[in-house]
């Protein structure tokens, strides 16, 4: 499943118990829809991701990035302290892409790439032999 929104806040790194590093970021992500009446409405969804590949990803997943994410959803329930019924999306990221600047980076299975934006065309030759 592929999920595109933008960071919320700057990434964390997490150790588990076992000493295995996880990066924990999450994403928002805006939609609208009209309904019967014809009024517009947005609606926001939020979504708790981790990354558990590399966590020197952690360095540039800053709050207000666009991050294109693929990987797969889980939703998980809980009763809060107060008795109040909670629920959260959870993304299991196994690839990164940021969008925006002037660089495309694609993080996955702890493969770093780098595309510059600029392209370059040769110029026609002029002393072709036909």
């Amino acid at each position: 499943m592929n999920i595109i929104g933008r960071l919320t806040k700057d990434a964390e790194i997490h150790k588990t118990p076992r000493d295995k590093q996880v990066v924990n970021f999450s994403v928002a992500i805006n939609d609208s829809y009209r309904n019967k009446q014809g009024e517009r409405i947005e609606q926001t969804s939020y979504f708790n991701c981790s990354y558990w590949i590399s966590p020197n990803v952690a360095k540039i997943l800053n709050k207000g990035a666009l991050a294109e994410l693929t990987g797969r959803v889980s939703a998980r329930a809980w009763t809060a302290s107060n008795g109040e019924l909670k629920s959260s999306l959870n993304f299991h990221t196994s690839t990164i892409k940021l969008h925006g600047g002037s660089k495309k980076i694609e993080f996955s299975q702890g493969i770093t790439k780098q595309d510059n934006t600029k392209t370059f065309t040769p110029e026609p030759a002029e002393d072709l032999p036909f």
